[in-house]
């Protein structure tokens, strides 16, 4: 095994002790700009959380009453939680399922297809390394010293 954690080796095994110290925190930047970004895309429905009413009762959620605050917790809690590593398994699978409902919303109920759903793909993906991974050390689950 070499220092990228694979056994493939690398071209330039002179920046093998770059990828080893850098690893871990690049999995942390990810989580935390991921966090804030969730946490700025949920701060306009956590301030107004009826106001997505609407939306979630044309994808069949009903009652809209229940289900748009939880959406709005979901994005803002979820992406607080992400950003300072705590819960982080449970907070990346909530906001993952967020994105999966954006994916069918955007792609086949507003027929946008891939162009519409483009970015919830993406954030699907990146929501689903951290359920798998979890937090890296840089993260309140690695000083309690527990994680989901």
């Amino acid at each position: 095994m070499n220092s990228s954690g694979n056994n493939r080796p690398l071209i330039i095994p002179g920046l093998g002790g770059l990828y080893t110290a850098l690893g871990e925190v690049s999995e942390t930047i990810l989580r935390v700009v991921a966090g804030a970004a969730l946490v700025v895309h949920g701060s306009g429905k956590i301030i107004n959380p009826m106001g997505s009413v609407g939306m979630v009762e044309s994808l069949g959620f009903y009652p809209g009453v229940f289900w748009s605050p939880l959406l709005a917790a979901t994005e803002f809690l979820g992406g607080i939680l992400l950003v300072i590593g705590l819960m982080t398994r449970p907070a990346a699978f909530a906001t993952m399922i967020v994105l999966a409902v954006t994916i069918y919303f955007h792609g086949f109920v507003q027929g946008q297809g891939w162009s519409g759903s483009e970015k919830s793909i993406l954030w699907t993906a990146i929501l689903f390394f951290f359920v798998i991974r979890g937090a890296s050390n840089h993260s309140v689950d690695a000083r309690l010293g527990r994680e989901f």
